[in-house]
């Protein structure tokens, strides 16, 4: 069976039978996101509690189905416009990313492209630098090509490694900024707002499979964790050869991800 690596997978938001279901279908390992809950916070402490989840809790149970599961820490964009509570948040990050689960700074990046979301996005990228730690980017679902565009910006602007960067949720309408810039690039597919395997299979046979990615995003909206594999079938169905998918689903996530210190 083909290994599999979803990296890209909010497990917080899913229930133990979709662990059983997902390692049944070959998925060995994941990263995990930190990532907005559906409702604003309210107070620090809640996002630190929800850090320590997925560090500690959330590492043991995916181990009960044979699953190595790994994290990205952050403060997401979109509760970042909440400024008070984000400089609470940004001043206790460093000892979440520092534990040896914590493989990347993410979900980074804009939801409405604001400024308080490029201030949270720069304190953060500098936060990874600081750490020799790769950075997973949020392309923001509307006005996508408008935030990818000011993401690299601030990328250049800071002079950022882009090998360094992984540009997540990418569609027809980003792939080729996010290619021609040098990132890993990433592609969600998932139900109704992202991508359906046929697209992003249509996206690998255009652009190739040289530092592209495959994930899931399965959170606790209308998604699938078992989109890594449904993809996999519909690259074999359009001639993929076995070689060309385990890059895409296997080779490429551990290049990137070991970078942060995921053990290979």
């Amino acid at each position: 069976m083909l290994r599999i690596f979803d990296p890209h997978v909010h497990m917080y938001a899913r229930t133990t039978d979709d662990y059983e279901i997902m390692a049944l279908a070959g998925i060995e390992r994941i990263v995990e996101p930190a990532f907005w809950l559906g409702q604003p916070r309210k107070r620090p402490g809640t996002f630190f509690d929800y850090f320590e989840h997925l560090l500690e809790f959330e590492t043991e149970r995916a181990a009960q189905y044979g699953i190595d599961h790994w994290v990205t820490i952050a403060m997401n964009p979109r509760e970042a416009n909440d400024e008070e509570l984000c400089r609470a948040v940004l001043a206790e990050l460093p000892r979440y990313l520092d534990h040896p689960r914590c493989v990347a700074v993410g979900e980074i990046g804009f939801d409405r492209i604001t400024e308080a979301e490029e201030r949270a996005l720069r304190a953060q990228l500098e936060m990874a630098r600081e750490r020799g730690l790769p950075v997973l980017i949020h392309t923001p679902h509307h006005r996508k090509k408008e935030g990818t565009e000011r993401t690299l910006a601030v990328l250049r602007d800071m002079d950022y490694d882009m090998d360094m960067v992984l540009m997540d949720h990418n569609t027809e309408e980003t792939i080729g900024l996010s290619q021609r810039a040098g990132c890993w690039c990433g592609h969600t597919v998932y139900p109704i707002t992202k991508l359906s395997p046929e697209r992003a299979t249509a996206i690998l046979q255009q652009y190739g499979t040289r530092r592209m990615l495959i994930n899931s995003a399965a959170d606790w909206g209308p998604s699938d964790p078992l989109s890594v594999p449904k993809t996999v079938r519909e690259m074999r169905r359009r001639g993929f050869t076995d070689e060309q998918i385990a890059e895409v689903v296997w080779d490429n996530p551990h290049r990137f991800f070991a970078r942060g210190g995921l053990a290979v």
